[in-house]
C-alpha cells in the first residue's frame, strides 16, 4: 500500500511499528468506510423507513388530501426525506415506470403488470357554477357554456368531456387553467363551469360566491391510487401507504 501510494504510512522501530501522520489520515478514512458500510448493511437489513421518497402526486391531491396525513408521516418517519413532485397523471405514471419517482397517488390509473396498487380515496367530482346558476343535472342545461379545466391529460377533464359527449351536447369553449384556485376565482366571476374534487372545496375561502352541482356515480366518483413499481417494494412506499389508508374509510 505504501508503494502504491508513494508514502511511507509506518514508523518501523525493530518489531514495533507506530501510524505516520499521513497513516493516521488514511487511518481515518478507513473508519470511516468501514462505519458507511455498516450503516448501508443495517438499512438494507432493518424494516425501518429511510432516505427519500421521491412521491409523484396530482395537484388536486397534493392541495386537498396531503398536508395532514404527510405531517403524520413526517412526524412517524423522520429519518425519510419527502420529495413532493406534481404533474399530470401519465406522466408520472411514466416516471413511477423509469424509476424516476418511488411512487405516485393518480386517478383511474391504466392496468400495468409491472406496477403494484392500492385505492387511498374515493373522489367525488362536482360541477360547480357561480352561485345564482340555475340547476344543473344534465349537460343540455348548459348550451354554450365555458369548460374551465387543467390540461388534456387530466382524468377529470376526460370525465367531464365525456359526460357532455354522452348527452350530445358540445360545450362552448374549453379554457386550460392551471390550478384549482385560480379555476374556482374564475368560475366565481361566471366565465364557465368546472368539474371539481369536492374536497378542493373545503379549502376555498369564497365558497358562498360558487353553486354546486352533483353528477350520477358514473361520472361523479374516482378512485385516486397509489401506484408503485412491483419489482422495488421499499419500507417507505409501504409505510406511506399504511399512514394514506388510515383514514380510508372515513372518506
Amino acid at each position: 500500500m505504501e508503494e502504491k501510494l508513494g508514502v511511507q504510512l509506518f514508523f518501523r522501530e525493530g518489531r514495533r511499528m507506530q501510524l505516520t501522520p499521513q497513516g493516521k489520515i488514511l487511518m481515518g478514512f478507513a473508519d470511516r468506510m468501514l462505519d458507511l458500510a455498516n450503516e448501508a448493511t443495517n438499512a438494507l437489513k432493518s424494516d425501518r423507513p429511510t432516505g427519500v421518497l421521491r412521491l409523484g402526486t396530482m395537484e388536486s391531491t397534493a392541495a386537498a388530501r396531503l398536508p395532514e396525513p404527510l405531517g403524520r408521516f413526517h412526524e412517524r418517519y423522520p429519518e425519510v426525506a419527502l420529495e413532493l413532485f406534481s404533474g399530470d397523471p401519465r406522466n408520472l405514471l411514466e416516471q413511477v415506470l423509469c424509476s424516476d419517482l418511488d411512487a405516485a397517488l393518480i386517478a383511474d390509473p391504466l392496468p400495468d403488470h409491472r406496477l403494484e396498487s392500492v385505492e387511498v380515496y374515493d373522489e367525488e367530482l362536482v360541477i360547480v357554477a357561480e352561485a345564482r346558476h340555475a340547476c344543473i343535472s344534465s349537460p343540455k342545461d348548459l348550451p354554450s357554456k365555458t369548460i374551465l379545466a387543467f390540461h388534456p391529460g387530466c382524468p377529470h377533464r376526460r370525465r367531464l368531456e365525456d359526460w357532455f359527449l354522452r348527452g350530445r351536447v358540445s360545450p362552448g369553449r374549453i379554457v386550460e387553467v392551471g390550478s384549482y384556485h385560480l379555476i374556482l376565482g374564475c368560475v366565481a366571476v361566471g366565465m364557465g363551469i368546472a368539474l371539481v374534487p369536492h374536497s378542493v372545496l373545503s379549502s376555498y375561502a369564497e365558497r358562498a360566491r360558487l353553486s354546486v352541482h352533483r353528477l350520477p356515480s358514473k361520472f361523479g366518483h374516482a378512485k385516486t391510487r397509489l401506484i408503485w413499481l412491483k419489482a422495488a417494494p421499499q419500507a417507505k412506499i409501504l409505510a406511506l401507504s399504511s399512514v394514506l389508508l388510515e383514514n380510508y374509510g372515513d372518506r
